[in-house]
């Protein structure tokens, strides 16, 4: 089967587990998902599956001339590739569901764009400590301060200091699949993550 799957951010909530504890999870939607090519070493030097996702009103003429050779009658707005990481390999028209690559208990990596927070300081940006207010000048409280030295003489490469701050394809590692409603097509994985709401998130192994 394939190594991940797409799944859409709907929201953040609470679990109440045994014994009181509160876990925090995330709400996502994990549509099935149609496998539109098969994709060999003899045909294309590596293994992998494509497969559609989202839905659009108006396709492009080269995507509809594809699907329609298919004969799959969809009309997906994006294409993604995943790996196969066993021997069952699903054919073109197949439907994926959550359950046939995820089990509940397994640890996932979700991996998306994060939320863009535009121009930022280093105190939001890198969670630099603030500067004192007294006994220095009043208005270089958020400030990064001193960015070097004599020798170099310059500004060395991975600063860290003031710019664009996320709007960035970030990963985070480890989280778990909490639960799973088949009939809602509705997934609880543990902790945050990235991205805003109604965006697209790649969970992998």
């Amino acid at each position: 089967m394939i190594s991940g799957f797409i799944v859409k951010k709907i929201n953040m909530t609470n679990l109440y587990q045994e014994g009181g504890r509160r876990l925090a999870v995330t709400k996502l939607l994990a549509s099935p998902l149609v496998v539109t090519q098969v994709k060999t070493k003899d045909t294309d030097k590596y293994e992998s599956v494509q497969i559609a996702y989202g839905t659009k009103k108006r396709l492009s003429q080269p995507i509809a001339k594809k699907l329609s050779g298919l004969k799959l009658d969809i009309s997906p707005q994006y294409f993604k590739e995943f790996k196969i990481n066993s021997e069952n390999t699903p054919k073109i028209g197949d439907v994926i569901s959550f359950d046939a690559v995820f089990q509940i208990g397994d640890e996932v990596n979700a991996t998306a764009k994060s939320k863009g927070h535009g121009f930022a300081g280093v105190i939001k940006r890198w969670g630099f400590q603030r500067q004192p207010v007294t006994g220095g000048q009043s208005d270089r409280v958020r400030a990064p301060g001193a960015i070097g030295a004599q020798t170099p003489g310059k500004v060395i490469k991975g600063k860290k200091m003031p710019g664009h701050y996320g709007n960035a394809i970030k990963t985070v590692t480890h989280l778990k699949v909490i639960a799973y409603d088949k009939d809602k097509s509705e997934v609880l994985v543990s902790g945050s993550v990235p991205g805003a709401r109604n965006s697209w998130v790649v969970l992998s192994k």
